[in-house]
């Protein structure tokens, strides 16, 4: 009998593609391929025209994936390849929103240079991701935090991170709550969010409600909209602009939204307003934030914190909080600090997983003194 070959079987190696000269004709959403593929600039080209150092950008990213980018240049939007010589550090290379150079060789575009972010909304990378640091969108003014009031039900921690992200990333805040139709009272936490200066829109795509004047919010600013699956990103944007014509999503079984939307892209419509869609997401992690820096964006419990016995204060379980008596007396929302004490123990777990909801009782003697 013939015995097997145990030794691993030998890769053949992979066929280079020219980009170069074809790369229209090879760009393919297989991102197998787009892993294995060897993209090359050819000498000639990278010792004449090296990366430049200063420089002008001359468009924005419209989307991004992989070794290839879509550039608004001049109100045209070109598909270039992104040169190899430019190097993600820790954090995305390119986002929707993001200032570029754009260079021709031939009848190519090359993006070869990006400029400083001056402000962005980011999240920590997935665990099989070699970046630390994921960038949603670049270059931004506004974040529009959409929720549901209903179907998916509105969910005040998520709310929560999006603005400590926000406020992270040197962006403003706007919180819309949609499908309004869906509901006889607003959800009864908005008040909190306006006491504490954030703006709210109430709108729903199937009266009509709340268009107008979601338009104007977004006017003369570059705008990302974030939030759960199913909220009703892509139908906000549909009812702004029907020619859009954007793909939509329903829910699913669960009551959860379904993803829809693949990617961000960043949309330039009438009236000034430039806006970029993104992915609807389960949970979103925060970067950049510390344990200790978690009361630093809950205005409400840094504002006591101040009165507290120890300085360093945790909020949690130390005698004499005055945190937890401006819970007890009504000064913090109860669900806000709630919030507070599930972000910081998501922060302080190994895997930045929140071990187990914590329920706090604020009536009585179940909250420590």
């Amino acid at each position: 009998m013939k015995k097997k070959r145990l030794e691993k079987k030998k890769r053949k190696q992979v066929r280079e593609r020219n980009w170069e000269e074809a790369h229209e004709y090879a760009f393919t959403h297989d991102l197998v391929k787009h892993r294995r593929a060897r993209v090359k600039l050819s000498e000639s080209a990278a010792k004449s025209n090296p990366l430049p150092k200063d420089f002008t950008p001359n468009a924005t990213v419209v989307s991004h994936a992989k070794k290839w980018a879509r550039v608004d240049m001049d109100g045209e939007e070109l598909l270039c390849l992104v040169d190899e010589r430019m190097k993600e550090g820790d954090a995305t290379l390119l986002a929707p929103g993001d200032q570029v150079l754009v260079e021709f060789e031939g009848e190519n575009a090359l993006v070869r240079g990006v400029a400083p972010r001056r402000s962005k909304l980011s999240r920590p990378s997935n665990e099989e991701s070699r970046l630390d640091e994921q960038v949603v969108a670049a270059n931004v003014d506004l974040l529009v935090v959409v929720v549901s009031a209903a179907q998916p039900p509105f969910r005040e921690g998520l709310v929560d991170r999006y603005l400590i992200a926000a406020e992270r990333g040197s962006v403003d805040s706007l919180l819309c709550v949609n499908k309004m139709d869906l509901t006889e009272a607003e959800p009864p936490a908005l008040e909190g969010y306006r006491g504490l200066g954030v703006p709210v829109l109430l709108t729903s795509c199937e009266t009509g409600a709340g268009i107008d004047a979601f338009r104007d919010a977004l006017r003369d600013r570059v705008s990302v909209l974030s939030g759960h699956s199913g909220v009703g990103k892509s139908s906000l944007l549909n009812a702004l602009f029907p020619v859009l014509d954007i793909d939509t999503g329903g829910l699913s079984k669960s009551r959860r939204g379904t993803h829809t939307t693949s990617g961000g892209r960043l949309y330039s419509l009438p009236g000034g307003i430039r806006v970029i869609d993104t992915p609807g997401i389960r949970a979103l992690g925060l970067w950049g934030v510390g344990p200790a820096e978690v009361a630093y964006y809950f205005p409400e419990i840094g504002g006591h914190a101040t009165a507290c016995r120890f300085r360093d204060c945790t909020h949690t379980h130390e005698p004499r909080c005055a945190v937890r008596d401006a819970v007890k007396s009504g000064a913090i929302a109860e669900a806000r600090f709630a919030s507070y004490l599930r972000i910081r123990a998501s922060l302080e777990s190994e895997q930045g997983v929140t071990p187990g909801r914590v329920s706090v009782q604020h009536s009585g003697r179940d909250l420590p003194h």
